[in-house]
Order: structure tokens, then C-alpha cells, then sequence
């Protein structure tokens, strides 16, 4: 294969793929609406020439290259979360920017980035003969990945027979090849209380209080150590082979569970003059390799105060409509997933990349020195579509996207046009990488 061929090809597109990323950046597309973000790609995996286009019934864009027996996808979220404040933006979030290196407006990076690369990595392959009869490549533009992380792939794999041989998530990976990342549950929290006047509250049972004695044994779940003295042990237990005999060594390379309380709520049906009859909390709870849903909610079951004031554990469920209308029920559980650092997509991906790019991570001037310092493949901190792919289904899931993890949400959301480029290449050369052989 002439790598230099691939190289030139993608830098050649550089200017399309910018053109591309900001006009979808125009429309904005939060989860549930990202109807015009579907219809610019189609127009653009049209206008490309790619062999199938369908928008499916959730509302996921499709695009099909190839006849090959080997399916091979590329995953790229394509709605955005919103813009919160719009004082904390220097320039306007859907307008947009660009300068000689960087992109800016909301989704750039998270992860409007990724469906740009895979769509020009795919048209790589075209005009470069690169397909052939080994494998097919299908690019996806997902929804509701920012309210329900995997939903998407969990209804085109069970509804729709949807199973890759893998798949690459363009997550942004900071120049970097990501194999894993902690899992995430959504858990609430109730306790019940009596209601009464609050100028004589001994009457009653006030349920904020039950819920701040819970929220002690929660913050020390999450910041205990795992001594044997201590009745509550934290969840830095599970880096312990005492504890997770099976998946310690993951564990320690994903880096440990944290659980956090994000929402509270109070019930108290008379008057502000009265005593809170319930109480509920929301639970951001991470999960490292070895803890499962069970675990978890049997973890917060098992807590001192849980117990004595009988509350009641739960887990969260998304029933959302998509922008077409429908809904597909699921609890809000992420699963932990990890690929190995031996599997056949881990080296596929590191030789495609290093045979066009080197050992180390490469970025535009403002940001390779920070890349150059992290190893070439690491994992993400936040949670992305593999949570389904591989954490539910068991699809090898890997990942290499353009922008960097930690633009995510933020104001004044940037990306690097380099990074673009990069990916794309790397995206045009992996599928004849995995299938060599």
C-alpha cells in the first residue's frame, strides 16, 4: 500500500472536511434533535458517492462502502449537548470559528469531529482502490448518545441484526488509540419520611435528615480506604486482588470506581413550614472492570444507614423519543468495557497508525507537547458508545477520534484541523490492516 498516497489524499481533503464540520456544527443538535445534523451527512455521504445511505427508524444516519464479507463500522455520536451559558462563550457557539489550525462551536469535538474523519476515510478507501472483497465499511452517525450512552447501537444490534466484526468509536482521543474506558450506572436513592407542622417537627419524621446521614455513608464509600478497620470499605477495594481477584489488572489500567451524588429532591406537601415527608437523591456512579450492576446497587443496599431507615435502592430508565418518533426503553446502566492490549483490533489500530505516523502521538503545535507526554494508547475518562457495542454485546470496540476529551461540554469547544486529517488517514488504512491475513 502507498502510505504516502493515503497521507496526501487526506490532507488534500483537509479544506472539505472543514467546510463539512461547520456546517453541521450550524444546525444545533441536542439529543432528540438532531434531524438536520442526519440530513447534512446523507447529503454529504451521497455527494461522496457511498454505496448505501439509510436513515434507520431511531434516526441514525448509515452509509455503506464496499461488498466485502467482513463488516467493519466506524461510530461517530453526532448529537451535542447544549450550550449552557451563553455569557461563557467568546464567540458564537453554532457560527462558529475557524483560524489556521483550530475549529471552534459547539460539538467540534464531542464529537462532530469523528463522523467528518470516518466519512472522508471512507471515500479515502474509494478513490484509492483500498476496497476490496475482504471487507465492507459502514460509517454511523448515532443519536441520544448525550442522554443514553449505547441506546443507539443497542437497537440496531438487537432490532436490526447489526453486528461489525468491530468497531472504532471517534470519540476524541487526544491524538491517542483508547481501548477502554469505566462504565456508569445512574442509581436513586429514597427514603420516606412524616409529614407535620414545622413548628413542632418532634411530631413528625423529617426525611432530609434520614437522607443526610445516608449521604455520609455514600461520600465514605467513595473516599474510604479498604483497611480492614474500616466498617464502610472504599471503592478503591476493587484495585486490590484481595477484593477482584479476576479483574484487578484492568481495573488498575481503567483507574478506580467513584460514586458521587448529583441530584437531590424533597417532597414536604403542605408548606415550606413543614417537615420533609420524603427525600430521593441521583447517584453518578463509575464503575471499574469487575463491579456489575448488581454489585453496585447491592453496595448502596448494604450502607449503615440505608439499612437502619430502609431505604429504597433503584436504577434509573431512559424512555425518551429519538427526533423520528421513537422511543426504545433502557435502564441506565454503562457497562465497563476494556479491549485488550493483545487483541488483533488493539495491533490492527497501532500499526495503521504508527506505519503513517510514528510511536508517539502527533497534534497541532499547541497541543503535542501535552500528547507526546501520554502513552500512545491509554483509555478514556468519560463513558461513549462501547458501553453497548462491547460492555453489552461483546463486539471488539476500540478507540481513535479527532478533538480532545476534554473539550467535552465546555464553552468555547475547539478542535484542530490536524486532527481531522490524521484520523481520516488512519481510518482509510485500518480496515486493509485488519485484513491482511
Amino acid at each position: 500500500m502507498d502510505l504516502q498516497a493515503i497521507k496526501q489524499a487526506a490532507a488534500t481533503y483537509g479544506p472539505a472536511m472543514t467546510k463539512f464540520l461547520r456546517e453541521i456544527v450550524a444546525f444545533p443538535g441536542e439529543s432528540s434533535e438532531e434531524k438536520e445534523h442526519v440530513q447534512r451527512i446523507e447529503k454529504e455521504m451521497k455527494d461522496l458517492g457511498f454505496d448505501e445511505v439509510e436513515v434507520d427508524p431511531m434516526g441514525n444516519i448509515l452509509g455503506y462502502m464496499g461488498s466485502g464479507k467482513t463488516l467493519i463500522a466506524f461510530d461517530a455520536h453526532i448529537d451535542t449537548v447544549g450550550i449552557g451559558n451563553r455569557d461563557n462563550w467568546n464567540f458564537d457557539p453554532y457560527e462558529g470559528f475557524e483560524d489556521e489550525t483550530q475549529i471552534g462551536g459547539r460539538g467540534v469535538s464531542d464529537q462532530l469531529g469523528g463522523i467528518v474523519s470516518a466519512v472522508y476515510g471512507a471515500k479515502i478507501m474509494k478513490d484509492l482502490g483500498l476496497l476490496n472483497d475482504k471487507y465492507r465499511v459502514l460509517v454511523v452517525g448515532t443519536v441520544q448518545e448525550e442522554d443514553c450512552d449505547g441506546l443507539c447501537w443497542e437497537y440496531m444490534i438487537k432490532e436490526r441484526n447489526i453486528r461489525p466484526e468491530f468497531v472504532v468509536s471517534t470519540e476524541p482521543t487526544d491524538g491517542g488509540i483508547y481501548r477502554g474506558q469505566r462504565g456508569r450506572m445512574e442509581i436513586r436513592v429514597d427514603v420516606q419520611g412524616v409529614s407535620c407542622h414545622g413548628s413542632a417537627p418532634e411530631r413528625g419524621d423529617n426525611a432530609i435528615y434520614k437522607m443526610a446521614d445516608i449521604l455520609q455513608d455514600i461520600r465514605d464509600l467513595n473516599a474510604n480506604s479498604a483497611d480492614e478497620s474500616t466498617a464502610i470499605k472504599g471503592l478503591v477495594k476493587m484495585l486490590d486482588p484481595k477484593f477482584n481477584p479476576d479483574h484487578y489488572e484492568e481495573a488498575r489500567f481503567l483507574g478506580r470506581g467513584t460514586v458521587t451524588t448529583s441530584q437531590i429532591f424533597y417532597t414536604s406537601p403542605p408548606s415550606r413550614c413543614a417537615v420533609a415527608d420524603s427525600c430521593a437523591v441521583s447517584l453518578d456512579r463509575r464503575m471499574t472492570a469487575g463491579e456489575t450492576w448488581q454489585s453496585c446497587l447491592a453496595e448502596i443496599e448494604a450502607l449503615p444507614h440505608v439499612q437502619k431507615y430502609g431505604a429504597k435502592v433503584s436504577m434509573y430508565e431512559y424512555a425518551r423519543p429519538s427526533w423520528t418518533g421513537l422511543t426504545y426503553p433502557i435502564e441506565c446502566y454503562f457497562p465497563t468495557w476494556v479491549i485488550p492490549k493483545d487483541h488483533k483490533v488493539t495491533e490492527a489500530l497501532e500499526e495503521a497508525y504508527t506505519s503513517l505516523y510514528g510511536n508517539e502521538r502527533i497534534g497541532a503545535e499547541d497541543t503535542v507537547e501535552m500528547r507526546k507526554a501520554r502513552p500512545l494508547t491509554d483509555k478514556w475518562t468519560f463513558s461513549t458508545n462501547g458501553v453497548s457495542i462491547m460492555g453489552r454485546n461483546g463486539i471488539p470496540c476500540i478507540g481513535f477520534g479527532p478533538g480532545a476529551e476534554a473539550q467535552a461540554h465546555a464553552p468555547n469547544e475547539i478542535t484542530w484541523k490536524q486532527d481531522l486529517v490524521t484520523c481520516a488517514a488512519v481510518y482509510a488504512l485500518l480496515p486493509s490492516v485488519y485484513c491482511k491475513d
